[in-house]
């Protein structure tokens, strides 16, 4: 009789054994063999891997290094390879080394000094040599000669080169992504999450292009905590500003020009730029660990100041609301009362000049009708509503007027019957004339300290004279602003 390797009750198809088929189970198992298995009777597809290992202690006692973890692959005679690597290496990051400790390399080519090598009994001292192909191999000049010899490979964990973020694995310079695996090519996405898809953060990207009809310091947009890739620009005369949330300037505050550099702000480093174009840039990769009030210091008509930043989505809904505690949108301008600028410190503008001079005759107003423009006043105020005319006063870069609250289109805040309502400019766009009634769309301001708190209609602003068919523009124009 034969061998077989089989218990009683249970037979072989090539090694490996199976429980005998009972007669009512023959079509069962003849259908699951040839499932199974081919024709010559190989078992087909990959192989398996066994579960990781643990990782090695780091190769390094100080400094970087490597850790090292293996698993094996499980495979029976016709099966194809395991997909995958065996080894997989991780960064580990020990205490720096002291100042006078030999770096990694350097030690490895000093184990050779002394010892005969290339076949002769000349002995040399050895230093690493950084100027071979491969800098993985162990290249090493010997000292007082002109050559150097190649070991073999460099052990696992050596720096690629002096200075280096790479280190040698198995003969291959590899970096290690941002889960610690050398090699393995893993980014952060822009809501800092490793390998993520940039789906749990929001982009907010705008431009601020209010005119700035008096110069001073103008709030451009809160940069709330948690923001990251903060990214701002603007080309003009004009300088951005940054303020904490503890009121104090970290750059160009109090009408002082601070130099380009990089500044500490909110837990990250703040690259502020200018050059002679005239463009200021502002770059910091973050996360912000507190708010931060980003400005524009007007000393001429703002071309536009483009911003953007990315924000976890958690955190959009604060930052709405606590721009409205604020008491501004997000798009919208806020002035700040400044002292006359030191002639030291910046050049008059044109908007700055001796307010006793003889003003100019009073341009003509663009033109502001049109669909559109009510659109876009109606919809971007805080308030909108029919109001009386009382009086008015002129003072150096603004007018006053004062106004009887009639009706109330649209408000974010409660108004008293009357008010006081800021109108940039000696010559303000539209004029209101005493005693007569308007629908105006205006916008509340209030200083980063609280001690201002206005109503402003802006430069060419949305002031019409009250009327029925103006009334009827407005309640359509609420029906169609975006929630």
């Amino acid at each position: 009789m034969g061998f077989s390797p089989c218990p009683a009750g249970a037979s072989c198809v090539g090694l490996l054994c199976y429980p005998r088929p009972r007669p009512l189970q023959n079509l069962l198992f003849l259908l699951w063999t040839l499932l199974s298995c081919s024709v010559g009777g190989s078992v087909q597809g990959p192989g398996e891997w066994t579960p990781w290992g643990s990782w090695t202690r780091c190769s390094s006692s100080c400094g970087r290094g490597v850790s090292v973890r293996s698993r094996r692959c499980i495979q029976f005679p016709g099966e194809e390879p395991c997909s995958g690597d065996s080894h997989e290496y991780r960064l580990c990051q020990l205490p720096d080394c002291s100042p006078g400790a030999l770096p990694f390399r350097d030690l490895q080519c000093a184990l050779y000094n002394g010892r005969p090598v290339l076949g002769t009994q000349e002995t040399y001292q050895w230093v690493p040599f950084h100027g071979a192909p491969n800098q993985c191999d162990l290249n090493c000049l010997a000292e007082g000669q002109a050559f150097y010899h190649s070991f073999g490979r460099v052990l696992d964990g050596t720096p690629c080169s002096p200075g280096a973020q790479g280190l040698c694995v198995a003969g291959r310079c590899l970096s290690a992504g941002c889960d610690g695996v050398l090699g393995s090519g893993a980014l952060e996405d822009r809501c800092g999450r490793c390998g993520g898809a940039n789906d749990t953060c929001l982009f907010v990207q705008r431009v601020f292009r209010d005119a700035g009809a008096f110069s001073g310091y103008w709030n451009v947009t809160l940069i709330p905590m948690g923001a990251r890739h903060i990214r701002v620009v603007q080309r003009s005369r004009n300088h951005l500003a940054l303020m904490g949330s503890d009121g104090r300037y970290i750059f160009n505050g109090h009408w002082a020009v601070s130099p380009p550099g990089t500044y500490e702000a909110a837990g990250t480093q703040v690259v502020y730029t200018r050059a002679a174009g005239p463009e200021e840039t502002l770059h910091a990769a973050g996360p912000t660990t507190q708010d931060l009030v980003l400005q524009v210091l007007l000393l001429e008509p703002n071309p536009g100041v483009q911003f953007e930043f990315w924000l976890p989505r958690e955190r959009y809904g604060l930052f709405q609301a606590q721009a409205q505690v604020l008491g501004w949108a997000l798009r919208q301008p806020q002035p700040r009362e400044v002292e006359p600028q030191p002639p030291q410190l910046l050049e008059p503008s044109p908007m700055t000049r001796d307010p006793t001079r003889a003003p100019d005759p009073c341009p003509p107003c663009p033109d502001t009708r049109g669909r559109a423009h009510r659109l876009l006043h109606y919809c971007g105020s805080d308030f909108v509503f029919q109001a009386r005319v009382l009086g008015s006063h002129r003072q150096a870069h603004e007018t006053r007027y004062e106004v009887r609250i009639l009706l109330i289109y649209k408000n974010r805040s409660p108004l008293r019957m009357r008010e006081y309502v800021w109108a940039p400019g000696r010559c303000p766009c539209p004029p209101l004339a005493p005693h007569r009634e308007y629908l105006l769309a205006v916008r509340r301001l209030v200083s980063p300290d609280g001690t201002q708190d206005r109503l402003l209609l802006p430069h060419a602003g949305y002031a019409r004279p009250w009327s029925p068919a103006e009334d009827s523009r407005a309640r359509l124009a609420s029906r169609r602003c975006p929630v």
